[in-house]
């Protein structure tokens, strides 16, 4: 067993196991592999079998760390664009972040939502870092009146979240073509907005 975890320690090289394991994980995903056993996921990894169960212990938790993926590059393209001054602004721009990295790989994010949506028994950070990005958005909530501000900003973070994965939810499921995704994105956050800001948002 000691030679085994030296082999694969060799193998790997200093790249961390569980960002290896989850890179392998998006490989079968991108090959049509959706329904990768963890055996699969081992092999194609360059790993013991043992190894993805002792880092993330399930599939599904796999499946839940690819989507805490997507959300953190959200928000570092977030971080690195051309950021509006106005909350409202700011809001909406990181809704055409989050949609455009969704739908880079279709294939593969539909895979995800879909697996992470019926399966039980493995909680993940979605929650959390969704509502992150959507606080980072909306910053310190220039342009929201002074008399509701406070209540804004901490109420409309997990709105844009929920609203937000609505419409994922739906893409995810096919039921909102590609090309409607953005859109409806976009108009979901608008509504929301609407209470809060001093001018009118635009819904495309």
């Amino acid at each position: 067993m000691a030679r085994d975890k030296t082999r694969e320690n060799i193998v790997i090289r200093g790249e961390p196991v569980r960002h290896r394991v989850i890179d392998a994980a998006e490989r079968l995903l991108r090959s049509g592999k959706a329904d990768f056993s963890m055996r699969d996921l081992a092999a194609e990894a360059g790993v013991s079998f043992a190894t993805p169960f002792n880092h993330f212990g399930s599939k599904g938790a796999i499946m839940h760390a690819l989507s805490e993926r997507r959300t953190d590059t959200m928000a570092m393209r977030f971080a690195e664009a051309r950021l509006p001054t106005d909350a409202a602004s700011r809001v909406l721009l990181a809704v055409d972040t989050a949609v455009a990295v969704m739908l880079e790989e279709p294939g593969v994010n539909r895979a995800v939502m879909s697996w992470i949506g019926t399966t039980g028994g493995s909680a993940g950070q979605a929650w959390a870092r969704s509502t992150a990005l959507w606080t980072l958005a909306l910053g310190a909530g220039e342009g929201i009146p002074e008399n509701c501000r406070t209540y804004a900003l901490d109420c409309l973070p997990r709105q844009l979240a929920l609203g937000f994965r609505g419409a994922l939810s739906f893409w995810s499921a096919g039921e909102l073509p590609d090309e409607a995704f953005g859109p409806d994105a976009r108009a979901v956050a608008s509504t929301l907005l609407l209470g809060f800001t001093e001018r009118s948002i635009s819904l495309v």
